[in-house]
């Protein structure tokens, strides 16, 4: 399997050389050569060295081009300023990928940034990939792999630990020596010059041996990219990331050490959680949860039940779930009755549930099992304290044998020292985590629990337009075009409504008057009371500067004369813009929101929300999120936020109709799908009352957009291409929806499998599997559609949805060529639809860029032979196995069937 993926080379090398290998004890040379011995390594190792004919029996060459054989995996550590010739002697050598060890280079000035441009562009040159520089090395126990100068060489596992602090590399080795957690692979990324997060996390999802991972990060270089790769690995497996620069300081800390970029840290935190992953905040939490995930700790929700022996213990450790809002579960009648009737009276009667300190192993194994029956409970901590009476060990015992049997994790705090010793190496053995204090239990559950929520998140894949009336998508950008064109960054108030409203956003009834006579046509025309300001805005913050509340003609007289004054005095050239004359609005029963957009330095467009009277220019207070939105996406921004209890039944006033705020939510974040030209929206106060709401004043903030940017290459997270849709008739008359996949999807693929022939499935899948197991359903439905396409053709039969056939493509790491991929069912062959969904797919990948596509296919399978040769495939053999043929397409030269020669 391994010799498939383009990154063998570095994660199973076969040949291996150490540049600046030597016998000095302690040397960086010394300490890489012993490591690779020690581990074990079966291939072939070259130390490469002038000085040298061996060293530490490792046969020792001049340079990287004496190796008798094409090396796999060049280490280099030898110093900065030699680097560059060392990388290019390497590429002469024709050397796959390459680890550099040595630090000097972008994180120490510009010096070292030329150096390392120097080796990146010789990197490409000879098509060498590169990990580093500034890096610990790279490890994979299983292929006996061990290219870093760490002391302590991982064990064997199923976790994949990819770091860009090599120190920090270095400390969970020496920590997982002494507890047993293994990897699949320990990555110390450095600087990131060539090779990231993201081809590193494909490579990840891709190796069967990694269970879970574990990500280390300072700062993001290809935002895009990250994204991608983290969303497609998180389907599959689960990922925890340890994040730092939260503050300021850390941030440049961070920015100082790997020369990645750093956004707002709120901004990262909504971006893991749309990725379906888990953030750790500290070291020890990361250790935390590694035990978790070596154990295949999974939980299923958030809703926990504390059992004690101890009512202390059991409000510690509700407190710490108060604090990180860990909801503890109600309890069913029918639990409670239970509990009755097996407890004693005394009990707590609520959860946490505080057995009293005599309980035995008979109380807490009956307590245990009646908790995790309850369907309102997701998982449950249990908690001893030595009390005379008690039986640390008895009790563990009965602990682990209910967790063999257990659909729902068990986490345990035995606490004391000397009592309690034997039962924790219990739990240790049992893979179950154990604490000595009800905190970090908490701490852990807190963490892993999110998984289930976050995944919520991850599924979500919301088109760019809402299935509503549609935008005008045109218009509003004529109008940013001219703003653009005159010289202005800044809309003016009148300019940002009407590009509001032209995404069907609530917005109070704006004129603009250039005359006081003009003021006062338009104010009886609106009706006194009105509000009067510049039309210019003057300030970052919206709602400051000069406003008029006039209530009579002469009153809106005077105002229009003294805002235009003020404006004079400003000596600039708002006055050409005139006065806003705007209806009053009585907010007496409404709640004063805000929304707005933020461009991040390494996300993008950012999508924020809170309470009326936050600083336009702060996230703080706020809560984030990635656009595009969906209905569920756009709940949880709210629910998020504090000002959430707010919005219902609140002191007497009535609940705001949030439908409307999930309506303006979702056309905003279509606003930032599809007018790129958006730098920043601070659009308050937003007034929401029962009935709507209504945007009150907004400033948006533009700039120009690049001539060759893509549709959505301002956007983290791509959108669901609902433009790609259309419709297509069948030789027989039937009507089809070919359409992009989603991860709804799911089902209706699983039934589409279940019909196929056998034959079918052999030929698609290379076996006779009954039906598609869940990893790689998810892995066909939750696509990403940066890197893949997937069109799905359905009719309706019997008042539902019929899957017909499916097809999809995936860009291969060069970024020029994909694999592809087509079934159809037994029941849609001949009928033409084989052909139609070629050509949609062979024209997305065309309009992605793609130059070529790749397929794979059964000798024996005539009929998709003639197929794909129809197409313009040219096939050849495959020179290693002959039972295949390699099929290729050149893309850019296709031509749709029909279309002008």
């Amino acid at each position: 399997m391994d010799e498939q993926h383009y990154l063998t080379p570095l994660f199973a090398p076969q040949v291996v050389a150490i540049i600046g290998a030597t016998p000095r004890e302690g040397a960086l040379g010394q300490v890489l050569v012993k490591n690779m011995q020690e581990s074990g390594f079966k291939g072939k190792l070259y130390a490469v060295n002038p000085k040298y004919q061996d060293v530490l029996g490792a046969p020792c060459v001049h340079s990287i081009g004496d190796v008798p054989q094409r090396v796999d995996l060049a280490v280099i550590a030898t110093p900065a300023p030699t680097v560059p010739d060392v990388v290019a002697a390497c590429g002469r050598a024709r050397v796959r990928t390459a680890v550099i060890l040595s630090a000097g280079f972008s994180e120490s000035g510009a010096d070292g940034a030329a150096m390392e441009r120097d080796i990146v562009r010789l990197a490409e040159k000879h098509g060498v990939r590169i990990l580093g520089p500034n890096s610990l090395g790279i490890a994979r126990a299983i292929a006996g792999l061990n290219a870093t100068f760490a002391h302590a060489a991982p064990k064997a596992g199923s976790i994949g630990f990819v770091s860009q602090s090599g120190a920090l590399c270095a400390a969970i080795l020496d920590w997982a020596k002494t507890t047993g957690v293994g990897f699949s692979n320990v990555v110390s990324l450095g600087g990131s010059c060539d090779l990231d997060f993201g081809e590193i996390l494909d490579y990840l999802i891709w190796d069967f041996r990694t269970e879970s991972i574990l990500l280390y990060i300072e700062g993001i270089r290809d935002a895009r990219r990250f994204m991608s790769s983290l969303r497609t690995a998180a389907r599959a497996k689960p990922i925890m990331v340890i994040k730092v620069g939260r503050h300021p300081s850390g941030s440049r800390a961070a920015h100082s050490h790997t020369g990645a970029i750093v956004g707002e840290d709120i901004v990262f935190d909504a971006a893991l959680r749309r990725a379906g992953v888990i953030r750790l905040k500290y070291l020890t939490q990361m250790f935390a949860a590694t035990q978790a995930l070596f154990t295949r700790f999974r939980p299923r929700g958030n809703r926990l039940a504390i059992i004690t022996n101890g009512g202390g213990p059991g409000v510690m450790a509700a407190d710490r779930a108060g604090d990180l809002g860990i909801p503890l579960a109600e309890l069913s009648p029918q639990t409670v009755a239970t509990l009755n009737r097996d407890l004693p009276r005394a009990w707590s009667h609520d959860n946490p549930i505080d057995m009293v300190g005599d309980a035995d192993p008979d109380r807490y194994a009956r307590t245990l099992e009646t908790v995790l029956a309850d369907p309102g409970v997701d998982g449950v901590l249990a908690i001893l304290t030595p009390q005379a009476m008690t039986q640390p060990i008895e009790v563990a015992q009965r602990v682990v044998e209910i967790d063999k049997k257990a659909e729902k994790p068990i986490l345990c705090c035995w606490m004391g020292e000397s009592q309690v010793a034997a039962a924790r190496e219990l739990f240790v053995a049992a893979g179950i985590p154990s604490f000595r204090t009800p905190e970090p239990a908490i701490d852990l559950f807190s963490q892993i629990s999110a998984y289930y929520q976050n995944q919520k998140l991850l599924t979500q894949v919301p088109a760019p337009l809402s299935d509503l009336e549609p935008p005008d998508v045109a218009g509003a950008r004529e109008l940013i075009e001219a703003a653009i064109e005159s010289g202005r960054t800044t809309l003016t108030r009148s300019e940002a409504r009407q590009v509001l409203a032209a995404f069907r956003i609530p917005v109070r009834r704006t004129l603009v008057a250039k005359t006081a006579a003009q003021a006062v046509t338009m104010a009886y025309d609106i009706g006194f009371p009105v509000t009067m300001r510049p039309n210019a805005m003057l300030q970052q913050r919206i709602s400051s500067g000069p406003k008029r509340f006039p209530a009579s003609a002469v009153a809106t007289h005077l105002a229009f004369e003294e805002l235009m004054d003020d404006l004079r005095n400003r000596d600039d050239e708002s006055t050409s813009h005139g006065i806003t004359i705007e209806p009053r609005v009585d907010v007496a029963s409404a709640r004063g929101l805000l929304l707005g957009v933020s461009r991040d330095p390494v996300f993008g467009p950012v999508i924020s929300f809170g309470e009326h009277g936050v600083d336009a220019e702060s996230l703080e207070g706020r809560t984030v999120a990635l656009p595009p939105l969906n209905d569920f996406l756009a709940k949880d921004l709210v629910r998020s936020h504090r000002i959430a209890a707010k919005l219902g039944d609140w002191r007497g006033q009535p609940a705001i109709a949030m439908d409307r705020l999930e309506f303006v939510l979702l056309r905003l974040s279509e606003m930032v799908c599809e007018l790129p030209w958006v730098r920043s929206v601070d659009i308050q106060p937003l007034v929401a009352d029962e009935q709507d709401v209504v945007a009150v004043d907004a400033r948006i903030v533009v700039g120009r957009v690049p001539k060759k940017a893509g549709r959505y290459d301002h956007m983290a997270i791509h959108p669901y291409p609902g433009n790609l849709v259309q419709q297509v008739t069948l030789r027989d008359g039937t009507p089809v929806v070919v359409r992009p996949i989603m991860p709804e999807d799911a089902v209706l693929e699983q039934a589409f499998v279940r019909r196929l022939s056998p034959e079918t499935k052999y030929y698609r899948f290379m076996s006779a599997l009954s039906e598609l197991p869940p990893q790689m359903l998810a892995k066909l439905t939750q696509i990403d559609y940066d890197r893949e396409m997937a069109f799905v053709a359905t009719t309706e039969r019997d008042g539902a949805e019929y899957e017909l056939g499916v097809c999809r493509y995936a860009a291969n790491p060069d970024g020029k060529s994909c694999e592809f991929a087509i079934v159809v069912s037994d029941d849609a062959k001949g009928s033409g639809l084989a052909q139609r969904l070629m050509d949609i797919l062979i024209l997305s990948a065309k309009e992605r860029g793609l130059l070529e596509m790749k397929g794979i296919f059964l000798t024996d399978n005539d009929r998709m032979l003639r197929f794909v040769r129809k197409i313009g495939f040219k096939l050849t053999n495959d020179p290693e196995d002959t039972s295949i043929k390699l099929g290729s397409l050149d893309i850019q030269a296709y031509q749709s069937p029909g279309a002008p020669a």
